[in-house]
């Protein structure tokens, strides 16, 4: 609530978290501290607190990155991971934390730049119809917003031209692709989608659902901004005293690191 009282003074109305990987591999270089525990139930829950705690204050929630990026031994802003993980263990670890957001009517869900072998072994998560669509939307029950990782990291960028992955996400069922830093890729996803749309390749019922879904968020959590803003709320007595009462709490060790030892 803290974070969504403050979030919002600076007219800030979606939060990219929580995390809700599992992080189960002590060789992992990106996912690390992010991750509440190794231990799916105690993702499941702190992050089903955190997001709780966002959206009952206003402001948007989206978990990632799914289907789980927290087993990985490479980092996806630099390579494409893969994980040969049958789809048994993947009910057992990584989707648990997943499907308990869903069932707390979390906003959005940003997708993992990883191979998943036992549910697509052609494509990372992000532009995957078995991943989005049959897993996450058909048999997970989730119809939110679902938003990709950055399209710029290199998990994607080096092996899928811009205009593949945007016709590619749209039919796998990505509703907003994250391009955040290269306006000229921006474009030429726009334009691709555009095209691919006129030709029929992208069904336009799909962009009107993915229209549907944002709009709905939108209308939800997104305010004008105010004509001046309040910042007295920021770091004020109130919130560091709540920040003060968490940072007391004793840390034990990172689990994943107690997990080797």
């Amino acid at each position: 609530q803290v974070l969504a009282r403050e979030l919002q003074a600076v007219n800030i109305h979606m939060d990219l978290a929580p995390v809700m990987d599992v992080d189960s591999n002590p060789a992992n270089p990106v996912i690390g501290d992010r991750s509440f525990s190794a231990d799916p139930d105690l993702v499941s829950r702190m992050g089903c607190a955190l997001l709780k705690g966002l959206q009952s204050s206003g402001v948007a929630a989206c978990a990632k990155h799914f289907p789980g990026h927290g087993d990985t031994s490479k980092d996806s802003h630099f390579d494409l991971p893969r994980l040969p993980h049958p789809l048994s263990r993947l009910e057992k670890v990584e989707l648990p934390p997943f499907q308990s957001a869903i069932s707390a009517g979390v906003s959005a869900i940003m997708t993992a730049h990883v191979i998943f072998e036992a549910l697509d072994p052609a494509h990372p998560a992000t532009i995957s119809h078995a991943v989005l669509t049959r897993l996450l939307r058909q048999k997970m029950g989730f119809d939110g917003v679902i938003i990709s990782d950055a399209l710029e990291m290199k998990a994607i960028s080096a092996h899928f031209p811009i205009d593949e992955v945007a016709v590619k996400g749209a039919n796998a069922g990505l509703d907003l692709l994250a391009i955040c830093e290269n306006p000229d890729l921006q474009n030429q996803a726009i334009d691709a989608l555009a095209l691919a749309t006129e030709r029929g390749i992208v069904p336009w019922k799909q962009i009107e659902r993915a229209n549907r879904r944002i709009d709905r968020l939108m209308k939800q959590y997104v305010r004008p901004p105010a004509d001046s803003s309040d910042l007295s709320v920021l770091g004020c007595p109130e919130h560091r005293a709540i920040v003060e009462r968490l940072s007391s709490v004793p840390v034990g060790p990172d689990p994943t690191e107690r997990s080797t030892s």
